[in-house]
C-alpha cells in the first residue's frame, strides 16, 4: 500500500470530509480513501451519447413515418412588387 499526503488542503474541506465521515462511521482517513477509490473508479471516458442511443435501442423494430419536408408548415405568401 501506498502513502499519500495532501499538503495546504482547504479548512473548509478538511471540516467536510471530517462531517462525512463521522456520518459514516470512518475515520477521515478511511472516509479519504473511499473518496478517493469511488473517484478513480468511475468511467473516465467520455460519454458518446449517439453510441449510447444506438445501444439502447438496438433490435427495437422501430420504423418512422416523416412529413413530406416540402409540406411541412409551409403556406403562400403574397409579397409586393
Amino acid at each position: 500500500m501506498g502513502i499519500l499526503t495532501v499538503r495546504n488542503l482547504d479548512p473548509v474541506v478538511q471540516a467536510k470530509l471530517r462531517e462525512r465521515a463521522a456520518r459514516n462511521g470512518r475515520s477521515m482517513e478511511a472516509e479519504a480513501r473511499a473518496v478517493l477509490a469511488a473517484a478513480v473508479a468511475q468511467d473516465t471516458e467520455p460519454t458518446n451519447l449517439a453510441a449510447s442511443i444506438r445501444r439502447h435501442f438496438a433490435g427495437a423494430d422501430v420504423t418512422l413515418e416523416l412529413p413530406d419536408r416540402n409540406a411541412a408548415g409551409q403556406r403562400e405568401i403574397d409579397l409586393p412588387q
